[in-house]
């Protein structure tokens, strides 16, 4: 069973910084492409980033290139996000998927940590 649990947002003044992590188990962590994707109040789910098994690439929405730093830690099965000068605009809760772009469904992604960026 996939099991994905994200932690580590919270409140942060614009320009702050955050480290979201989203812990893995229920399959084999290091094989698999991942990916965070968020999804701001009444709005659809935005692609962030993904991190490729093979090589470890990283592919970055244009909204937070340069800002967000995907990573991964195959021994500890873990995905990380660094987030640097958050803007308000990055409000949102911030999920991490099994798969590229979102994963495939619902079910490839955790329940979500809140991420609220605001003075």
């Amino acid at each position: 069973q996939v099991q994905l649990v994200e932690s580590g947002g919270g409140l942060v003044q614009p320009g702050g910084s955050l480290r979201l992590s989203c812990a893995a188990s229920g399959f084999t962590f290091s094989i698999y492409d991942m990916s965070w994707v968020r999804q701001a109040p009444g709005k659809g789910l935005e692609w962030v980033s993904d991190i490729y098994s093979a090589g470890g690439s990283t592919r970055y929405a244009a909204s937070v290139k340069g800002r967000f730093t995907i990573s991964r830690d195959n021994a500890k099965s873990t995905l990380y996000l660094q987030m640097n000068s958050l803007k308000p605009e990055d409000t949102a809760v911030y999920y991490c998927a099994r798969g590229a772009r979102g994963g495939n469904s619902r079910a490839d992604r955790g329940q979500g940590t809140q991420v609220t960026v605001s003075s």
